[in-house]
């Protein structure tokens, strides 16, 4: 195989470290059909979710051995869509692979899910587009249906899809809450344009402690009813000691995810609430709507390039180390956008 052919190849099972390898004899992928893209990957972004499948605890498993990896940023090679041509810089999702196969030096992929990218726009800004802005997005718009007069709740605010639920929502115009696990995870939110950040701790003390200040919070902001709709990536005991008691009469909860992990619903607090609690899931929809999901992905873009919402990368990993950026969530170190490097991009705006 060719050397410069490495995909991340998943060969046994946990702990993380010992899981991911490093695969230098994978044939480059070949154009067959039309309208396919060949891109060589810069960036590939990591995410709570990458970590999980690697572990198997997901809800998407691939049979091993697999490359992770759902965002891919870089540069079309060759392309069979006279849309898409050589040198074009863009980004895309692995969605017709269950959201794997970004982390490899080459990427062939459909083009209806491949993006351009502006000119002026970092290619390491754009590389956890998936992960973290089209779940913010799915559930702020598709879902939430929020304007200029919403109110937003965020939990878990630091992380990736925190942290774009924030910057969407602050682009759509809306008033945000942003609810973080500790003291140190205050900065982030706020940078991004939050309007209040608090602290949720880790017991249900704390959860309703959290409960009153989003009420109070919510008040200040002008809405005494209590906030419009709650993004939730979070779940565990928060769910019913705070956030049911924090959403307005008729307001949403969206189900992201789960990082304390799932505990039951109970339907006679959502009654007596008047709570509608909605999954939040943009894979399907984007499938069954594909033309409302590429106009979607096109105004997260635009709000990226120009300048509504600050484009930023947390942390890039070199390709050699590139398991540390797993482990980051498995160690719950997790935040923002978190991208392993395959080749630099040119400097064409300078990266945080």
């Amino acid at each position: 195989g060719n050397k410069n052919d490495r995909p991340q190849l998943l060969k046994k099972f946990l702990p993380l470290r010992s899981v991911l390898s490093l695969d230098d004899d994978v044939p480059r992928p070949q154009i067959t059909k039309p309208n396919q893209v060949l891109i060589e990957t810069y960036y590939a972004g990591v995410q709570y979710p990458d970590a999980l499948q690697a572990q198997g605890l997901y809800q998407v498993k691939p049979p091993l051995p697999y490359t992770p990896g759902l965002d891919v940023s870089g540069v079309v090679v060759e392309s069979s869509n006279i849309h898409f041509s050589a040198g074009d810089r863009v980004m895309a999702t692995t969605t017709q692979h269950g959201g794997t196969g970004a982390c490899a030096e080459y990427c062939l992929l459909p083009s209806d899910l491949v993006w351009k990218v502006p000119s002026h726009v970092h290619l390491s800004f754009v590389a956890n587009l998936g992960r973290n802005f089209f779940a913010s997005y799915h559930s702020l718009k598709v879902i939430g249906n929020i304007n200029s007069n919403s109110l937003v709740l965020v939990d878990g605010a630091s992380g990736g899809v925190g942290m774009a639920t924030i910057e969407l929502a602050k682009a759509m115009g809306a008033k945000v809450i942003a609810g973080v696990s500790s003291e140190e995870k205050i900065q982030p939110p706020l940078s991004v344009g939050a309007d209040k950040v608090l602290v949720y701790g880790r017991n249900k003390d704390s959860y309703k402690a959290f409960k009153n200040e989003v009420r109070k919070a919510a008040s200040n902001l002008g809405h005494p009813q209590g906030v419009d709709l709650v993004v939730d990536v979070v779940q565990g005991d928060l769910f019913e000691s705070a956030l049911v008691s924090c959403v307005k009469p008729l307001g949403t909860i969206c189900l992201v995810g789960f990082t304390a992990g799932q505990k039951p619903i109970r339907p006679g607090l959502l009654l007596v609430k008047e709570v509608n609690v909605v999954g939040s899931l943009w894979g399907r929809y984007a499938k069954e709507n594909p033309e409302e999901h590429r106009q979607n992905v096109q105004q997260m873009l635009s709000y990226i390039s120009g300048g509504s919402i600050q484009p930023r990368v947390d942390r890039i990993f070199p390709l050699d180390d590139f398991a540390s950026a797993f482990e980051l969530f498995e160690n719950n170190q997790g935040k923002g956008n978190t991208v392993i490097c395959f080749k630099e991009d040119a400097p064409t705006i300078s990266k945080l």
